[in-house]
């Protein structure tokens, strides 16, 4: 005889929860950042994500919630706050909070090809659906030591639909060059975009307006943008 499971018994597929936009916030911790840039960085993000600017973008979205992900990469990749649905000022908060207290988990010389490849996997392993998937890579070189070549990485990316946009970290008067290739060598996919912070003072302004272009879906007006000083 065939023994019948009533149905509410059945294991039932996990939902995925659906946002505007899926995130991951790949940020330098390699080993020309000491650890006061990374603590720095960190810093920078949890200031940004909770401004108003930046919540009120979440909220104008079609879902009014974003999936965000912050990652340090170097040689290793290390998850420093796992995905995280923000819609509104709480999660905003209880995101930056989790950011700053974990130590500094990656270290090495550059891998970016192999970050760029985490960021996809992070994107598609996880449980949530989404209109748009961004991979939001920051660095002061465009070096890559080990692991796949930023070429390979960069098209396999691209082929799975995910945009990569890029905040290049300036300093020693390398502004251009460094801009210029990562918009050569980094960035790409619909409506990619370069916002680049030249100092320790222009940081947080040049995160917070390249949160506000990615939640929103619009790309600056030029390619390469300096975020102007507050």
């Amino acid at each position: 005889m065939r023994w019948l499971l009533p149905l509410c018994l059945l294991p039932l597929p996990a939902l995925a929860q659906e946002v505007d936009l899926e995130l991951v916030l790949l940020a330098d911790a390699s080993g020309s950042i000491d650890q006061e840039e990374v603590e720095f960085q960190r810093q920078g993000y949890a200031t940004a994500i909770t401004h108003p600017d930046v919540l009120y973008a979440i909220s104008s979205t079609l879902t009014g919630t974003i999936a965000v992900t912050y990652v340090e990469w170097a040689a290793n990749q290390a998850v420093v706050v796992d995905w995280t649905v923000i819609d509104g000022p709480e999660a905003a908060q209880a995101f930056a909070g989790r950011l700053l207290d974990p130590p500094r988990l990656a270290t090495g010389r550059n891998a970016i090809g192999a970050a760029l490849l985490e960021g996809k996997r992070l994107i598609e392993a996880n449980q949530i659906t989404s209109l748009r998937q961004v991979i939001d890579f920051s660095g002061d070189s465009v070096g890559n030591f080990s692991g796949p070549s930023i070429a390979d990485a960069r098209a396999e990316v691209l082929a799975a639909g995910i945009t990569i946009n890029g905040l290049p970290i300036l300093r020693d008067g390398r502004a251009l060059d460094l801009a210029e290739a990562y918009e050569n060598l980094i960035i790409g996919g619909p409506g990619a975009f370069v916002v680049a912070a030249t100092s320790r003072d222009t940081f947080a302004e040049a995160v917070r307006r390249k949160l506000v272009l990615e939640i929103a879906g619009t790309e600056p007006v030029v390619t390469v943008a300096e975020a102007a000083k507050p």
